[in-house]
């Protein structure tokens, strides 16, 4: 007997195991009468008859029920086939998700160095603000924030941050600064996480730390990643409490300026999470000795020095 054609098995099976032809058509993509015609190719090279046509409803006939049984099996391996090349192929390179933020202002720009340590090795950095699962190839690490990092597994504190007051030279202009507080005279951006995070310092806070009085209603402008704010603030747009770990490269390139260094703590830290099997990866336990390593070196840059103000 002639194999039959593979778009005929397709067809059939998916027929068989939605139950109709429209729900078959609609996961192959294709119509229904295009799936009714390969359904007959099927019957006409198998020499029986597969489905009843009972008006708009499709059944399958003794020797349907007795194909769709034996085909479904190889379907289900092939599929099987295709999730073991897939995580086959993730092998071959280590997956880090993180938050968007931490992607663009930290991790980012950190990853550098770990090509300059490792370069055979493969690191692909997806920004992710919702929890991936790490058991089904999504992440083989991620870096999260708080009690978020409590969904997975396996995790450990990175570090906890400290924000300071930051804003562009262009902004200070000719002002001169007398106070700390003569800070809260200037457009200030405000960051507001997502609620279930608990949300960084504000600028009320920061002004009861100076010692300085706060208006009611500091701005009208609110981010929800402290990128955002970070950006908005090099481009003359206002001070940030921008987080120690974030700025350091524009801190560095002179785009933003501390004018007082007076630091507030993040109210939770860090958090790197991992799949198990990632550590068995090429490099798996190298890369998570790294990011453990230079979060040891974020979390004393970013805490402030002795003697200043927190």
């Amino acid at each position: 007997m002639t194999m039959p054609p593979l778009h005929a098995l397709q067809a059939f099976e998916a027929v068989g195991r939605c139950g109709t032809m429209t729900t078959a058509a609609k996961e192959l993509g294709v119509t229904p009468s295009a799936v009714s015609q390969q359904v007959r190719k099927l019957e006409d090279c198998l020499g029986v008859t597969l489905l009843e046509r009972i008006g708009r409803r499709v059944e399958l006939t003794s020797w349907g029920v007795i194909f769709y049984k034996e085909i479904a099996k190889g379907f289900t391996q092939l599929s099987h086939s295709v999730d073991v090349l897939e995580r086959a192929r993730n092998q071959t390179g280590i997956v880090l998700t993180a938050l968007s933020s931490v992607v663009n202002k930290w991790i980012g720009r950190k990853i550098f160095e770990w090509q300059a340590l490792y370069p055979d090795a493969n690191v692909r950095i997806i920004g992710k603000d919702d929890e991936p699962k790490m058991a089904n190839g999504q992440s083989d690490f991620r870096i999260t924030y708080g009690k978020r990092a409590e969904v997975h597994t396996h995790f450990a504190a990175l570090y906890t941050d400290w924000v300071v007051p930051a804003c562009s030279p262009r902004l200070l202009g000719m002002h001169k600064l007398n106070a700390p507080g003569d800070i809260l005279t200037f457009p200030l951006l405000n960051i507001e996480w997502e609620p279930h995070y608990r949300r960084p310092p504000q600028w009320s806070e920061w002004a009861e730390l100076v010692g300085a009085a706060c208006k009611d209603k500091l701005s009208g402008l609110f981010f929800a990643l402290s990128s955002s704010a970070i950006d908005a603030a090099v481009n003359g747009h206002g001070f940030v409490l921008g987080q120690m770990s974030m700025i350091e490269d524009e801190l560095n390139a002179g785009t933003l300026v501390v004018p007082y260094d007076i630091r507030l703590p993040l109210p939770e830290s860090y958090y790197l999470a991992w799949d198990r099997a990632a550590l068995e990866k090429p490099y798996g336990r190298e890369f998570h000795t790294w990011v453990m390593s230079i979060a040891r070196k974020q979390s004393a840059l970013s805490a402030p020095k002795s003697g200043s103000i927190t």
